[in-house]
């Protein structure tokens, strides 16, 4: 069976019957597409007829938007799956003209178009299958060698009722925001609308809250894109998307669902953002989490003489993977819930080291001061692991008649020792801490000592039989030993807490502890070029299983490898 990047589902079935059978259709679809899945709602529409189908405007009801709602929920077990519901021919009940007779471009131009459509013999039925394809090259850019597929009868007919089902769709708009009376009650447009969040790896939630925003707006839609001090409360910032890459995969999104409309993209830099102070805005889109700041919104609205906005409070989507989260108990799809996914799991491609024994593999773990990095380093001994502790090393180096010894004191001074002769470090780091023409004199003299005595041990890894080793190094990629390693995995805290353990655990005043810091690369500049992310925020036994999930993980990663020529 073919497997195609993108494709288009045109869904004819009235809605109120599609319901049972979209789970199966989604699944059907998620065979034949591995990308970008675009849907096309023509409900009624007659493909086996002898007149060509022409795309007509679907009413946007309440029903429409708890189904749009619905979709994107079915679609998040497929999270291989981009599913992007199209909204040009779905219009509110003050804008249905005719629909532009012009072929709208779409991001990723479908290869495959499919339909649920039902022939009567359920066979691959030809003439249907070119009214399908020539119905989607006159609505969308397609690839010019597209092709067809009729996903009934795949999708389980037999199982399930040929009648609608009584039973209503659970409402996407919230009490509190304008509600309907009936699911078929139409939806009231509006000129300019707003909507904001993080929108960090675009998911189905996200996807719901702006496509009803689009779907309310008729003229312009103002997004606004948290950044700066909005991220830092966020969990695990330094696995956030930065802001331009955030805006790019927004931006795709909401012109291949409603070119039509006008979008304003800007960074959020306070809580209240443009919905606060422009007085062209109608309504603004919130979630349940969001709602609040809604309503603090049009206090501040209100406060300036500006007339409140209609507030369309969305419900939030179940998320069916929750259990894989190490600490959230949330069982909603959020960015939180995927970030902490990402933790234990390869974020790029390891480096190639033909220069390394066969069958020998090498991760360099990092991490800013009091991270915990060298708890991890333990754990990861405990499951096989030869550690490689650079500390000790540099211990090693710094001891009377190491190799490191008499050129330190050379360039820093007799000062610097003890009565016995022992270079205190708390002396030296105070001399270089801060100190960037400092710190450089030492670390020219030290960090290449330090990466001899690291072969020295990982020489002594291979003759034991080890098949991993760890080089347990808080200044790895300043040292530049990312060269010699496999992975970098890092080891990620926030700043706070850093400070926090730093000031209990050497005795520094919170000021110095935040003067180390400052003299290291940052969570962030560290996991920028990292494989793998850990954290040990959380209790003991949640670093244990991260550390256990990266562990499985890289034992399967070496199995698969091909080795090294």
């Amino acid at each position: 069976m073919a497997v195609f990047r993108s494709g288009l589902l045109v869904l004819t079935t009235p809605l109120a019957s599609l319901v049972p059978r979209l789970a199966p259709i989604l699944t059907s679809a998620a065979r034949l597409v591995n990308h970008t899945l675009y849907v096309h709602l023509q409900p009624g529409m007659n493909l086996g007829g002898p007149a060509q189908p022409q795309s007509c405007p679907v009413q946007a009801t309440f029903e429409v938007i708890d189904f749009i709602t619905h979709l994107y929920a079915g679609a998040d077990v497929h999270r291989h799956l981009d599913v992007r519901i199209l909204l040009t021919n779905i219009r509110t009940k003050s804008s249905l003209p005719p629909l532009p007779s012009t072929v709208q471009n779409l991001a990723h131009p479908p290869e495959v178009v499919l339909t649920d459509f039902q022939t009567l013999d359920g066979s691959q039925y030809n003439p249907v299958k070119q009214q399908l394809e020539r119905y989607a090259t006159s609505c969308y850019s397609c690839c010019p060698q597209l092709s067809s597929v009729l996903l009934y009868p795949d999708y389980g007919p037999g199982m399930l009722p040929v009648q609608p089902v009584d039973v209503p769709l659970p409402s996407t708009i919230r009490p509190a925001s304008p509600v309907a009376t009936s699911a078929k009650q139409p939806v009231r447009g509006y000129q300019r609308g707003a909507v904001g969040g993080t929108f960090d790896r675009l998911h189905n939630a996200h996807k719901v809250l702006l496509g009803v925003a689009c779907i309310l707006a008729e003229e312009q839609l103002v997004v606004g894109v948290a950044d700066k001090d909005l991220l830092k409360s966020k969990l695990l910032p330094e696995l956030l998307q930065p802001y331009t890459e955030r805006v790019e995969h927004l931006s795709e999104f909401l012109v291949d669902i409603k070119p039509s409309l006008t979008f304003d993209i800007i960074p959020l830099l306070d809580p209240y953002g443009p919905a606060a102070s422009d007085p062209s805005l109608e309504f603004l889109v919130v979630s349940e989490e969001t709602y609040r700041g809604g309503m603090a919104v049009n206090r501040f609205r209100l406060e300036n003489g500006l007339e409140e906005l209609t507030l369309y409070q969305i419900q939030l989507l179940k998320d069916l993977n929750h259990k894989e989260n190490f600490v959230l108990e949330e069982d909603k799809v959020s960015s939180s819930s995927f970030r902490q996914q990402m933790l234990g799991k390869l974020l790029r491609p390891p480096y190639k080291r033909p220069e390394l024994p066969p069958g020998f593999y090498v991760i360099g773990l990092t991490g800013i001061s009091g991270s915990g990095k060298s708890s991890v380093a333990q754990r990861l001994k405990g499951l096989g692991a030869y550690i490689i502790d650079s500390d000790q090393l540099g211990h090693r180096a710094y001891a009377p008649g190491g190799p490191a010894y008499q050129p330190v004191v050379e360039a820093f001074g007799t000062d610097i020792l003890h009565k016995d002769g022992i270079i205190n470090r708390k002396v030296l780091g105070s001399r270089v801490f801060g100190n960037k023409k400092q710190m450089k004199i030492l670390t020219d003299i030290v960090w290449p000592v330090i990466a001899k005595l690291a072969r020295e041990e990982m020489d002594q890894a291979v003759a034991e039989g080890k098949r991993v080793c760890v080089i347990d190094a808080a200044m790895l990629l300043e040292a530049g030993w990312q060269n010699v390693v496999h992975e970098v995995w890092t080891v990620v805290i926030p700043e706070t807490e850093a400070v926090r353990r730093i000031v209990e655990r050497d005795g520094l005043s919170e000021a110095a502890a935040q003067s180390r810091l400052q003299s290291q690369m940052s969570g962030q500049q560290l996991v920028d070029q990292s494989h793998v992310v850990l954290s040990t925020l959380w209790e003991p036994h949640v670093t244990q299983r991260q550390v256990e999930k990266a562990w499985a993980l890289l034992q399967k990663r070496i199995s698969e490898a091909p080795s090294d020529p």
